[in-house]
């Protein structure tokens, strides 16, 4: 790291710190000032915590000092583009319940009497608000110099195969990373023919990143050990960053752990089945779906009227679907088509627009005129939430395909049966009815793999621009 880095690094860290010192200060001062009757002190900013008249400023000086070694511990002073805002407030709420449990036993060990437990707790909520809140202003505000061409650096990739061209789609999704793929490098593609992005072969790799001014490598492929040794002694060189996709990271689950064997870093591909964690996501779909039904009630009542009125027919159309463990059920929408859809489909079948078993086509002369509108905006599928609350479906998941369309497909289509199926998932957020079937499903894998708390809540959080640009959807 250059002098000027450690400089500025340092200053942000210092200007994070200070922001967390106020946050903190300000939530014990409302906490008490919210609770003067319990406080045996009168309430005022000034001098808050060295007051002579305050008997618990030792305990607020040492918890706020524990509540900023945690959030060291927990990497909160630095600016990660790659972390997700809902994963960076996952980390300051385990720093600051483990500061407060830190703090209880300050308080026990001072022998403090009579500490309020009204003044405890409002802290730990507004510490919990205040840390999160600027820090999320904080990300969009770097997202927004980032994606504007503040502090963007060059990268080259290492492998112009799959997952090359995967990491680089990837990247342009994300301005908000200041990651500008110069190119490929590739000993297994003809320069010639791809002139347009593939650079040269790996022994042309220190020319192009002294050329093109190459901060960052990407290693996608691993054919042999002389290779990446090769990269990593001239990238110290050079003073470049290295990064590797693991062998086989599409197999990878979401309970990868790396430790070490005395010098030997060690990366544990673990399958064991977490089976809290599911339940978890169940009664987190559960509480969330009773309060969405209750909700959006009137406006199930105001599509309910308006198809009727619209078109002959029910209100709601059901299919039998493959659900957790291939269990049948029947998912819910309302009726978008007319009441003989089904038997039409035989005669549409040869005008399908998508590849794999799914039957797509953009003018569906099946479809209603309220229909038309409800499949844009994706309101036919909000009966699901009642088979989210029968615990047939999970507000995220795979999407349920009909039984004949399983059917038809391959022993892949197994690994998708092994989670509840999903209202909204990553098809619905990158292209919904314009993604091809084999993309749909290597999501849907990927996803099981790979699924966390946080990743449900960013699926939820994109869903809704997706949804209301109605984008994809037909």
């Amino acid at each position: 790291m250059t002098q000027r880095n450690f400089v500025h690094t340092s200053l942000i860290r210092l200007v994070y710190t200070l922001l967390d010192v106020i946050a903190v200060t300000l939530a014990f001062y409302l906490a008490c000032f919210f609770r003067p009757q319990t406080i045996p002190f009168p309430v005022g900013f000034e001098g808050f915590f060295l007051s002579p008249h305050n008997p618990y400023r030792l305990i607020f000086v040492l918890w706020l000092l524990v509540v900023l070694f945690f959030n060291q511990a927990h990497n909160l002073y630095q600016t990660r583009r790659t972390m997700l805002e809902t994963m960076e407030i996952w980390e300051v709420v385990k720093s600051v319940l483990s500061a407060t449990f830190v703090g209880i036993i300050i308080t026990y060990l001072l022998k403090v009497q009579d500490f309020p437990r009204s003044v405890l707790i409002i802290s730990v909520i507004l510490q919990t608000i205040f840390l999160s809140s600027w820090r999320i202003a904080k990300k969009i505000l770097v997202d927004y110099l980032v994606s504007n061409g503040y502090n963007n650096f060059n990268a080259l990739i290492i492998g112009a195969g799959k997952i090359g061209r995967l990491l680089e789609k990837e990247i342009k999704n994300r301005p908000g990373l200041g990651i500008k793929v110069i190119g490929f490098l590739d000993d297994f593609k003809d320069v010639k023919a791809n002139s347009k992005d593939i650079l040269g072969r790996v022994e042309d790799f220190s020319d192009i990143v002294r050329r093109s001014f190459v901060k960052t490598i990407f290693v996608t492929i691993h054919p042999d050990d002389k290779m990446l040794v090769s990269i990593l002694e001239q990238s110290k060189e050079l003073d470049v960053a290295v990064r590797v996709v693991p062998q086989g990271f599409e197999w990878m689950s979401k309970d990868t752990n790396r430790f070490n064997i005395g010098v030997v870093p060690i990366l544990e591909y673990t399958h064991i089945e977490v089976s809290y964690r599911q339940q978890a996501k169940r009664v987190f779909d559960f509480v969330l779906s009773v309060i969405g039904f209750i909700c959006f009630m009137p406006v199930f009542l105001f599509l309910g009227i308006w198809i009727k009125m619209d078109s002959r027919g029910p209100i709601f159309y059901t299919s039998q679907r493959y659900g957790k463990g291939g269990r049948i059920f029947h998912m819910l929408k309302f009726r978008s088509m007319v009441i003989n859809a089904d038997e039409l489909l035989a005669q549409l079948k040869v005008k399908n627009e998508v590849d794999g078993p799914i039957f797509k086509i953009r003018k569906d002369p099946r479809i209603t005129k309220v229909g038309a509108f409800l499949r844009k905006y994706s309101l036919d599928e909000l009966p699901q939430i009642l088979n989210v609350i029968f615990g047939d479906m999970s507000l995220v998941g795979p999407r349920p395909l009909p039984i004949e369309q399983i059917e038809k497909e391959d022993l892949r289509q197994l690994k998708r049966l092994n989670i509840r199926p999903g209202i909204t998932g990553l098809w619905q957020i990158r292209g919904r009815s314009d993604v091809s079937f084999q993309r749909f499903l290597r999501w849907d894998i990927w996803y099981i793999n790979n699924w966390s708390f946080s990743l449900d809540l960013y699926i939820l959080f994109q869903t809704l621009p997706v949804v209301i640009k109605g984008r994809g959807a037909y």
